[in-house]
This record gives C-alpha cells, sequence and structure tokens, in this order.
C-alpha cells in the first residue's frame, strides 16, 4: 500500500518549523534540516558516523528541500546512490 502524498499546507508548515532546505550524510544517511541563514552552522561531518554531508548538489550548487533527494531537481545530477544500507531510498511508483 502506497502513503499518500501530505497536502501542501503541511509540507510548508513543517518547512516553516524544522528548516526549508536539507543535508544528509552520505554514508548513514542521517538528516539535516535548515534555514538558508544557518547553513553555515551545518557540519562538514556527520554527528552519527562522520560521514560527509551534503548540503548541495555537487554539480550545479542547487540547494534541495527533500531528505530523501536522490537527484537534484535543478540539473538532474545525482545526489547521492537510490540505495543506502540495501534499501531503496525512495519507493518506485
Amino acid at each position: 500500500m502506497r502513503a499518500r502524498k501530505p497536502p501542501d499546507w503541511l509540507i510548508e508548515e513543517r518547512r516553516n518549523g524544522l528548516g526549508h532546505w536539507a543535508a544528509f550524510c552520505l554514508s548513514c544517511g542521517h538528516t539535516l534540516r535548515y534555514f538558508e541563514e544557518g547553513e553555515h552552522e551545518l557540519p562538514l561531518e556527520c554527528p552519527q558516523c562522520a560521514g560527509p554531508i551534503r548540503a548541495r548538489c555537487p554539480a550545479c550548487s542547487a540547494r534541495f528541500a527533500s531528505a530523501f533527494a536522490t537527484a537534484c531537481e535543478a540539473c538532474g545530477e545525482e545526489l547521492r546512490p537510490d540505495e543506502l544500507l540495501g534499501l531503496r531510498i525512495r519507493r518506485g511508483g
């Protein structure tokens, strides 16, 4: 059974409270949310495993809003593999 997408107002409410942008560890998948003005406070290494943190697309420097992003919405470049720890990050569909 496929989960329904939350309504847009709920997504916006969550982003306004947690942060508009996402960053994640390339090694373990730990996710951080941040606001634009707090980007300089993001750690360079994951607080869970010391792996590298990615907050921008390596090809075009665009930020991404989804913690589940695997490809850049701006340029299509891969942000990370589709699988992490043997599991798909996004469900097919």
